[in-house]
């Protein structure tokens, strides 16, 4: 046992390059991991970490054990997460990570049918815009989209991420018609920052009948949210280009009309990520499992769908 928990504390050190950090989630002392992983390389006779005052990182032969037992700890770990379950039902705490108003509008008016169905499990929801770490910050799910896929992390697709371009009525009123893309360089346009890099992309329109052509807004103004953009071209101040979820209450509710219906971006797809195990906790299977119902049973992958 003494073993295992040298293990444990040798691939939390390894996945978070740090003592201090794999302790905090361990909840034990830097000292105590330390310790620990000095005994179990003590036991095989190499080393495992080069260390310094300021780093920590894994020597060739550390690297080989970690490839060798990394997914057999979680496999144990999930196994007994199970069989510890509350009368072999789902439970725990879930820790998922979700975008910020995404999760608002859509995630959370579930939880409370998540939560009768599976009352022993936890709710621990991150609401951010950022892709997440999923094995190292120690998250069981994500929901987003555009996000890389690391090494040992499983997508399963809600629905396509596509964007529209929209504005108000009075807007499209009092300003030249728009009838092609090329006629949107004459227009004031309300960008969207990418939350990872700060900068306004490049967008190529694709049409339904699969043509492309570049966008050609003149930046008027810059945001950093869909929500707050729809929000500012709902006021007349220019055409937006945003994600589908966020404009579809919008454009339901006449605030908003789709500019070029023909045309949108595609962005890929929204999806729910998990860590690929053999054994998946019961936990996270169940809300895996749930979200991708909810949204086949709500048709909310039609509603955000541009075509």
């Amino acid at each position: 046992m003494e073993t295992f928990s040298s293990i444990e504390c040798f691939v939390r050190s390894a996945e978070v390059g740090s003592f201090a950090e794999a302790a905090r989630r361990l909840s034990l002392t830097p000292a105590a991991v330390g310790k620990s992983v000095a005994k179990l390389e003590a036991r095989l006779g190499v080393r495992l970490f080069q260390r310094s005052t300021r780093s920590l990182t894994l020597t060739e032969a550390g690297q080989m054990f970690l490839g060798e037992v990394s997914s057999s700890l979680h496999t144990i770990q999930n196994a007994v997460a199970n069989l510890a379950s509350a009368e072999g039902r789902p439970a725990g705490t879930l820790k998922v990570s979700m975008g910020t108003v995404f999760g608002r509008l859509y995630i959370v008016p579930l939880l409370g049918e998540f939560l009768r169905r599976f009352p022993a499990i936890n709710p621990d929801w991150h609401f951010d815009n950022r892709q997440v770490d999923l094995i190292a910050q120690g998250f069981d799910a994500a929901i987003g989209g555009g996000f890389d896929l690391p090494q040992g992390v499983v997508a399963r697709k809600l629905t396509p991420a596509h964007r529209v371009l929209v504005a108000s009525a009075g807007y499209l009123e009092a300003h030249d018609a728009i009838a092609e893309p090329d006629d949107l360089k004459h227009h004031d346009g309300i960008l969207i920052r990418s939350p990872q890099t700060g900068r306004v992309r490049s967008w190529q329109l694709t049409s339904r009948t699969q043509q492309h052509s570049p966008l050609t807004l003149k930046a008027r103004m810059t945001m950093s949210d869909s929500e707050a953009a729809c929000a500012t071209a709902a006021q007349g101040l220019g055409i937006a280009l945003v994600s589908m979820p966020f404009a579809s209450g919008y454009l339901e509710d006449g605030k908003l009309q789709r500019v070029l219906p023909d045309w949108y971006v595609d962005d890929g797809n929204i999806s729910i990520y998990y860590a690929e195990h053999k054994l998946l906790p019961g936990k996270t299977r169940a809300f895996v499992d749930f979200i991708i119902e909810q949204f086949a049973e709500r048709g909310l992958g039609r509603r955000f769908s541009a075509v």
